[in-house]
């Protein structure tokens, strides 16, 4: 706006953003195929009200498809014809209601068939892709509705000199449709646990406070035997086939149960700690972590944790002079267990086997993404993973950068069920126009509350990609008078707007928009 112009009040203001293409000699808009470098696009008109009920349609029946590994931050290296299998062993769970969901170029193949719709098959990057390389893995759906696979039976052989590797999972439809290639992160690659005292020096092995961690036993260094710290039912079990992480926080003695306060650092053995499932958020109560050698607990030690230590836990609040209780299992149950002092050292509790437990780090990726409006069966990978967002401008236009990875030509920006114009930079750079804030609703121009909208992706061949973003369009105070027929705002809507500021955080956007 011009400041010699005058307004009249009472008349709604413009559009919040747009594109001004007639007048602009800087910005080239193609509707039809994937955006060039440094080009705007949107898709074509005629496409363009059936993609907006599809996004619509997907975003409320909440049709996203999810793949989520699981597993351990490092692997241990085996030697000659020794196999040690990956402990845990990677798993892979399929979550959501997407997965029941026909895509649309299926729909006119009904099936009559029944069980599982996917299979998998897990193998090491950079191997042959052979079979004795590869593992099937079976899925079988869960309590939750979630499907279960894991991969018992991968190992590293010392042929192989990489220090680290990543698993490659690939899914395949019933039918033989190639849905997709997933990786896991990095897992570094080591030849056996380090004994040495650890050192923060070379923090590699060390384990930090608020990393992912998984526990597991094994009676008389039996794999057979191996049991892993779960959470079924809303309780802690030792599982033979399921294992889960769980967060390792640095704990406060005098802070409540679940109320965890910044502690940052690396995790020395006699801290006291607290492990969190990390999807279900159920707590065990806070213990000590204990060093663990040739069963017995060392009560005096206090250097870093290290991977694949032995460790045991201990209840605090013992009697003193006692060598105190400890997590144990038995069978199926988490239990305590009460040591006893070492007749000839009094710095050592004796254990028993249950009581021991190896710690490992654990990482998990997941992938999102729906094929109920994709047109054709191509692959849903690479999954684009948006990381950032940053904000431009404001007033007649605004510009959203969307930065993380596996970005291409072919994907367009979506608010909620409105495509935004988008312009393709790197494969890790978007850039598309914030859209008008009047696209989501004919009342905008005297909303008092904020509007959320989920920030997507979609491919040329109207595959969707959900994020964990979401763009906030937050109304200022404004004195301007309502037309006749108004909604009366809430009672503590500018209360409202006055406590609302112009921040970012990891999943949220807020822009002002005048109203």
């Amino acid at each position: 706006m011009n400041p010699g112009e005058t307004t009249d009040p009472s008349v709604p203001p413009g559009p919040l953003t747009h594109l001004s293409l007639p007048d602009s000699s800087e910005v080239r808009l193609q509707n039809d195929g994937p955006s060039l470098l440094g080009s705007w696009t949107r898709s074509p008109p005629e496409h363009a009200t059936i993609l907006r009920e599809g996004v619509r349609t997907c975003l409320q029946q909440r049709c996203e498809q999810t793949v989520w590994i699981l597993h351990a931050k490092v692997a241990q290296k085996s030697y000659g014809t020794e196999k040690r299998f990956f402990c845990p062993p990677p798993c892979v769970y399929l979550a959501g209601p997407g997965w029941r969901v026909k895509p649309m170029q299926d729909q006119v193949h009904q099936s009559a068939d029944t069980g599982p719709t996917v299979c998998g098959y897990m193998g090491l990057d950079g191997a042959s892709g052979s079979a004795p390389e590869t593992q099937k893995l079976n899925f079988e759906e869960q309590p939750d509705s979630r499907e279960f696979g894991c991969a018992k039976t991968l190992f590293i052989s010392d042929a192989d000199k990489r220090k680290h590797f990543r698993l490659v999972l690939r899914l395949v439809q019933r039918g033989g449709r190639e849905l997709g290639t997933f990786h896991s992160r990095l897992i570094k690659v080591i030849s056996k646990p380090s004994q040495k005292k650890q050192s923060l020096k070379n923090t590699d092995l060390c384990i930090s406070s608020g990393s992912k961690v998984s526990l597991f036993n094994r009676l008389r260094s039996q794999t057979v035997s191996t049991r892993y710290l779960s959470v079924e039912d809303g309780a802690f079990v030792a599982s033979a086939r399921q294992w889960a992480a769980f967060t390792l926080h640095l704990a406060d003695g005098h802070c409540s149960q679940g109320d965890f306060p910044p502690q940052e650092g690396y995790i020395r053995y006699g801290s006291l700690v607290q492990l969190v499932c990390t999807v279900t958020g159920i707590t065990l109560p806070p213990m000590i972590i204990r060093k663990v050698a040739k069963q017995c607990a060392l009560l005096d030690v206090d250097e870093p944790i290290s991977q694949l230590h032995k460790c045991a836990f201990q209840f605090p609040g013992d009697t003193p002079g006692g060598a105190g209780t400890y997590l144990c299992l038995s069978t199926e149950k988490v239990v305590r267990f009460q040591a006893s002092l070492c007749p000839k050292e009094a710095n050592r509790a004796l254990l028993n086997d249950s009581s021991c437990w190896t710690i490992i780090g654990t990482e998990s990726v997941e992938f999102s993404f729906s094929t109920s409006l994709a047109c054709t069966p191509e692959p849903v990978t690479p999954v684009p993973h948006i990381s950032t967002l940053e904000l431009s401008g404001g007033g007649d236009v605004a510009t959203l950068e969307l930065h993380g990875e596996n970005f291409h030509a072919g994907l367009k920006v979506w608010f909620g069920d409105v495509e935004a114009e988008t312009m393709y930079r790197s494969p890790r750079s978007l850039v598309c126009v914030v859209p008008d804030v009047a696209a989501f609703g004919s009342d905008w121009r005297w909303l008092r509350t904020p509007i959320t909208v989920p920030v997507s992706l979609l491919r040329a061949d109207a595959l969707f990609y959900p994020s964990a973003f979401s763009f906030t369009y937050t109304p200022e105070y404004s004195t301007r008078p309502r037309p006749p027929n108004a909604q009366e705002p809430a009672p503590d809507a500018d209360a409202l707007l006055e406590s609302i500021h112009h921040e970012f955080t990891r999943t949220n956007f807020h822009l002002f928009c005048p109203t």
